[in-house]
């Protein structure tokens, strides 16, 4: 994928960190209107999704940037999330910068909504090469342009019950566990299949409580694939089928299944019935579960729940998958240069950290996902570096037209996969699954195919 050369030339912005909530507002506009002539004011609008919280502080940035700006002044709409976001913007009513899913970008650029902003950000002094995630970056960047602005990267990672998997009992018993070499006392930012699964043994040794949950969805068993050495699509770019029965992908379910299928570890049938994975988590009967930044919040205001975060496990290379947001610019709007300043400004230290405080996002700003803001020493999880470690390791998908109905039509099979009862056929179930994905990625091909259509013919 195209590499965003570093921007060379700064505009000043005069956009610098601060440690108070609200952001440091731009700078004052140099030029005062004549006492005869009343400035012409542009209205832009904002558009975002997210938490309560996350809007709140949405709102902060905007109210701080139109504190001193006399000629532009910035309207905040909002969404519940990036779903019903995307649908506005797809049908016209798109805000001149607004948030979107990297998931979406396909659908959002085959449309037109939106329109380059490498250059505008360029022009503003926007440094791509060292003070944003490249990853994040490069994720929106289509066609050799970028089409919209990294805003938040958050990889999936283990949450965990300290309590339940204390690592220290468990070295103390003789057992694999993952540590540092300045403080073996210290479980780090990474560990191995074998360690985790020997944590969900430690945790269910008494019978009380389950081992650990991972969705049965592509993005749940991607990690495990991806780390295996195996591919979940047959193609980085344009794939037409899942790769679930590549042989490198069925060595690397072989082994996860091998936990993750273990009745007396993992979270079974019966007990989703009941409850779910996170209120089970909650609770304290649950011991690992696979979650994103967006989970810390919720579980911070649980009474006498104490976790922390760790990689997903590895079993050759560490790898993850993740949620990607970004700033886009809309192809409609009026005041383009008004709308690449504020947002050049929503993304520059100060306001990224109004939006970290929440607790809820990842920042791709390095310099705030470096800094106390986002760590917040003393607070669960602990080891929040791990977010930002696994970034390293994420690896991204490629842009479909409709991951929704992919992820529908090998739902059924991927929940059997982890669940069904008796001795998995793992050839047989990964065929099936590469054939129902063809449906949807390549549905020309499996209609062609079809022997039923070609005797009717």
């Amino acid at each position: 994928m195209h590499r965003l050369a570093a921007a060379t030339a700064a505009l000043a912005l005069g956009l610098t960190a601060c440690s108070d909530a609200t952001p440091t507002p731009p700078p004052q506009e140099t030029t005062p209107p004549t006492t005869s002539q009343t400035p012409e004011v542009s209205h832009l609008t904002y558009g975002v999704y997210g938490s309560e919280a996350e809007l709140e502080a949405a709102q902060r940035v905007v109210d701080s940037f139109n504190a001193t700006a006399r000629t532009r002044r910035v309207e905040l709409v909002t969404w519940p999330d990036h779903e019903t976001a995307v649908r506005a913007v797809l049908s016209g009513d798109a805000p001149d910068v607004f948030m979107a899913s990297r998931r979406d970008l396909r659908r959002l650029t085959d449309a037109g909504a939106t329109q380059p902003v490498s250059l505008l950000l360029d022009e503003r002094g926007v440094d791509f090469g060292d003070r944003f995630s490249r990853d994040a970056v490069d994720a929106f960047a289509l066609d050799d342009e970028l089409q919209c602005m990294a805003y938040s990267i958050s990889p999936m990672v283990i949450y965990y019950n300290t309590e339940l998997v204390d690592f220290e009992k468990m070295a103390r018993r003789g057992l694999d566990v993952p540590t540092t070499a300045e403080d073996p006392t210290d479980p780090g930012e990474r560990w191995t299949l074998e360690e985790f699964t020997n944590a969900a043994r430690f945790a269910t040794r008494k019978g009380r409580v389950e081992g650990v949950y991972i969705e049965p969805t592509l993005s749940g068993l991607a990690p495990f694939i991806y780390s295996g050495g195996g591919h979940v699509f047959d193609d980085d770019n344009e794939p037409t089928s899942l790769a679930f029965s590549d042989e490198a992908t069925r060595e690397a379910l072989d082994e996860t299944l091998a936990v993750l299928r273990d009745p007396t570890l993992a979270l079974g049938e019966d007990e989703l019935a009941k409850a779910t994975p996170l209120g089970l988590f909650k609770k304290g009967k649950l011991a690992m579960i696979a979650g994103f930044r967006d989970l810390v919040p919720e579980l911070r205001e649980v009474e006498d729940l104490s976790f922390d975060v760790i990689s997903m496990p590895v079993l050759d290379r560490a790898a993850t998958v993740g949620d990607i947001d970004g700033l886009c610019l809309s192809a409609e709007t009026e005041h383009v240069n008004d709308a690449a300043d504020f947002m050049a400004y929503a993304v520059s230290d100060s306001a990224v950290e109004t939006v970290t405080r929440t607790g809820y996002v990842v920042p791709a700003n390095t310099e705030v996902a470096g800094s106390n803001v986002f760590r917040e020493p003393g607070r669960m999880p602990y080891h929040a570096e791990v977010f930002t470690s696994s970034i390293r390791g994420m690896v991204v998908p490629p842009l479909l037209d409709d991951t929704a109905a992919l992820e529908a039509a090998v739902h059924p099979y991927l929940v059997d996969l982890l669940t069904a009862p008796g001795v998995l056929d793992l050839e047989a179930a990964t065929q099936v699954i590469d054939e129902e994905s063809r449906t949807v990625l390549a549905p020309e091909e499996t209609s062609e195919g079809d022997p039923e259509e070609s005797e009717t013919e």
